[in-house]
């Protein structure tokens, strides 16, 4: 299927910006399954100074923006074609060893919650069986709740809680998965939904490696693997090592910032159906 997508990213500061640097992970990956055909970035009020890819082979590209600037738009839009491979991705390649990906982090280190839901999954026969009995165990057991947690807010307490989002079911799911001997990723990226173009963020899911297979996708909010309405952007540990935009900032001044993603089917084709939830 090929996908057309634009994202749009807006800030407005109170006060002039002293000095800001922002790293983007936001031109999708290039990898056998999924091909971008076009893809551009436009930055208002801010200036490229280099590009690269990091260690889990996302494209990074670090902006800096113009002094005393007040209002800044990232905006990048293209076309990329996906195959639907069941949610399969392949083994592991680039440049960080497959066994990093056993590593708890800040978001994912596990507390009491996550060990009890392991060992509810645990007596499943079979990797990738027991890989689906998570997904759909943490989808019973997370509410998906809109505005309900942050960027810091770790897997131990989503769980705790009961509530969260794509990027907390996606954080269960990697540290939940880690206990159970299964090497786990982080993604972002863009899904096509069935009843709307235009979002309000880019969406978030979980990898795991499994055996004979490699790297397998594990979408917790919609209960499914990735098919062709899927994009991959970028992978990480967690939210922090693939989140589409992170950066800092010198300067007084509170910060506003919105959000436009839109992601629709190119012309000719037709559209998959299935369920989807909104993405923070």
């Amino acid at each position: 299927m090929r996908l057309t997508i634009s994202h749009r990213t807006s800030y407005h500061y109170d006060a002039p910006v002293g000095y800001a640097l922002q790293q983007l992970r936001l031109r999708p990956k290039d990898r056998p399954g999924q091909t971008v055909k076009n893809w551009n970035t436009t930055i208002t009020c801010g200036a490229q100074e280099l590009e690269f890819d990091d260690e889990h082979m996302n494209h990074v590209q670090l902006v800096a923006l113009d002094p005393e600037a007040t209002d800044v738009v990232i905006e990048v839009s293209g076309i990329v074609e996906v195959e639907d491979r069941a949610g399969v991705v392949g083994e592991q390649s680039g440049f960080v060893p497959l066994w990093l990906f056993s590593r708890a982090t800040s978001l994912t280190k596990p507390g009491p919650a996550l060990r009890r839901l392991a060992r509810e999954v645990a007596a499943t026969e079979g990797q990738l069986a027991m890989a689906h009995a998570l997904m759909a165990a943490i989808a019973d057991q997370v509410e998906y709740l809109p505005g309900s947690t942050g960027t810091a807010t770790t897997a131990e307490e989503v769980l705790t809680t009961g509530r969260g989002v794509c990027q907390d079911h996606a954080h269960v799911f990697v540290a939940t998965a880690r206990l159970l001997g299964l090497p786990a990723r982080y993604v972002s990226g863009y899904l096509m939904m069935p009843d709307r173009t235009e979002q309000d963020a880019t969406h978030a899911w979980a990898e795991a490696h499994v055996e004979n297979l490699g790297w397998v996708g594990f979408d917790v909010s919609n209960r499914q693997s990735p098919d062709d309405r899927y994009v991959r952007v970028a992978t990480g540990l967690d939210y922090a090592g693939a989140a589409p935009i992170r950066g800092m900032r010198y300067g007084r001044g509170d910060e506003r910032l919105h959000v436009a993603v839109s992601v629709a089917m190119g012309q000719g084709q037709s559209q998959s159906q299935g369920t989807g939830q909104e993405q923070q």
